[in-house]
């Protein structure tokens, strides 16, 4: 079998696809939490906490060189401000996944709870073993 064979029938199992759906809209996903983060919640977040960006806070290591332009030495920051703004979509994400793995569930349970009915062979030899207790 070549590789190219092997190859597509790898590529070409139900999981893979799966996975590659999943991460596509993964990625979809993050980019709405990151957009209701920085432009739903943060704002009112900032507006009790006295108008402040979280996405702006830092810890100025070394500051940059604005007196000697040719040398261009960069500022060297701790950004714990975008650190809270990322721990804060975190907790959003893993919310609405739980609501999700919720609501999944839920719905599974509900499955779960209705009675199944028993096969038609079942069915026919519980019949004809009454039958036989009749007969007797």
């Amino acid at each position: 079998m070549s590789m190219l064979t092997e190859f597509k029938e790898f590529a070409m199992r139900g999981n893979v696809l799966d996975l590659a759906v999943g991460v596509v809209i993964g990625g979809a996903f993050g980019k709405i939490v990151t957009s209701l983060v920085n432009d739903v919640i943060m704002p009112p977040i900032g507006m009790l906490t006295g108008g402040m960006d979280f996405s702006q806070l830092k810890w100025v290591l070394r500051p940059a060189d604005a007196s000697n332009p040719a040398h261009k030495v960069a500022e060297v920051a701790v950004q714990y401000g975008l650190f809270i703004n990322t721990l804060i979509q975190f907790l959003i994400i893993a919310f609405a996944i739980f609501l999700m793995v919720k609501a999944i569930n839920r719905l599974s349970r509900r499955q779960e709870a209705a009675p199944a009915a028993p096969p038609a062979d079942v069915v026919l030899l519980g019949e004809i073993r009454d039958l036989l207790k009749d007969r007797r």
